[in-house]
């Protein structure tokens, strides 16, 4: 039992409560606040509407029917539900005072966050394999990245997140909570809600940090590895046209990669000294937000296929050159 349910003198509460729990707002009505918002919303809806043209782009044109784009609008899709698990709530939240979250609203909230999150996550780590193979193994490419091992792959990341993200869910529930309702941050995310835990949570969170291990350090070590396999490959070519190519077919996920899981490092593997909630605010943010912006911007200015392809949607016409 903890000091701070002893000190409150209440009983615990779950999901029998009426009650719910009571998120912290991102932003109050100062001008610089409501500048920070409205850079927020601008941000939100750029990344909703640039990883929607990317899918609508890759369904639409024949020439990006391929492995890496099929990948590729598997992310755009994550993108577009991760960011949307916690954004309009936290909009709304400003904009009408609606910071209330009932106990099924933020269970919903949190699975849907770590299954997006998750999933995210292991198809990066398989988009750094169709680089490799792609790289490494060019003439066996259409073997092993045909259209049915693509699948595979797409339905194993989607699996993976929802296992993560249900076990997750399910043990951070079972707590019980008491004395405080409000929650330390602008969305019901599992380190922040056990703070507000009245039982030993010690345990469980050795359970996350080992959780974490396997959904970011070894797909992190994946990456790695293929990349280094990658790095060898390039400096074998004697082609100067062909590094340059196979370069900037890399960097585009590699800076994509940092971007995402960079901030969840942080987040889920750092000791709690690290953090505060200041902190946790402007990181989660990056990624919930920033980082699903980028995304498609990222990848369409260092792609020639999908600049021709957005040339030829825009009415410009002309082939693509091949990237």
């Amino acid at each position: 039992m903890s000091e701070d349910w002893q000190e409150a003198g209440r009983a615990p509460w779950n999901s029998s409560s009426s009650s719910g729990f009571v998120l912290t707002s991102l932003f109050n009505k100062s001008p610089m606040h409501l500048f920070l918002f409205s850079t927020v919303a601008l941000t939100y809806l750029l990344a909703m509407a640039g990883n929607a043209c990317l899918v609508l782009l890759i369904w639409a044109d024949a020439r990006l029917h391929t492995p890496m784009y099929l990948l590729l609008s598997q992310l755009s899709f994550l993108d577009i539900f991760f960011t949307s698990v916690t954004v309009p709530k936290m909009m709304v939240g400003f904009l009408f005072g609606w910071t209330s979250i009932s106990f099924g609203g933020c269970g919903a909230q949190m699975f849907f966050f770590m299954f997006l999150g998750a999933a995210e996550c292991l198809l990066l780590a398989l988009m750094a394999y169709d680089r490799y193979v792609a790289i490494c193994n060019p003439l066996r490419y259409p073997v092993l990245m045909r259209r049915q091992v693509c699948v595979l792959m797409v339905l194993a990341s989607w699996l993976g997140g929802s296992l993560n993200a249900s076990i997750q869910t399910s043990l951070t529930l079972r707590f019980p909570y008491c004395g405080s309702r409000k929650i330390a941050h602008f969305f019901c995310e599992v380190p922040s809600l056990l703070l507000l835990a009245c039982a030993d949570t010690e345990a469980y969170k050795q359970v996350l940090f080992v959780t974490g291990v396997v959904v970011l350090l070894v797909p992190i070590t994946f990456i790695t590895a293929s990349y280094g396999l990658i790095l060898a490959a390039v400096l074998r070519m004697r082609s100067v046209d062909g590094r340059r190519k196979a370069l900037a077919t890399c960097s585009s996920h590699l800076t994509v990669v940092n971007l995402f899981y960079g901030p969840l490092v942080y987040t889920y593997m750092l000791p709690a000294r690290y953090h505060s909630p200041g902190k946790d605010d402007a990181v989660s943010v990056f990624y919930t937000v920033l980082t699903p912006m980028l995304n498609p911007v990222i990848y369409s200015l260092r792609n020639r296929e999908v600049t021709g392809a957005v040339r030829k949607a825009l009415g410009k016409g002309g082939p693509s050159p091949k990237a």
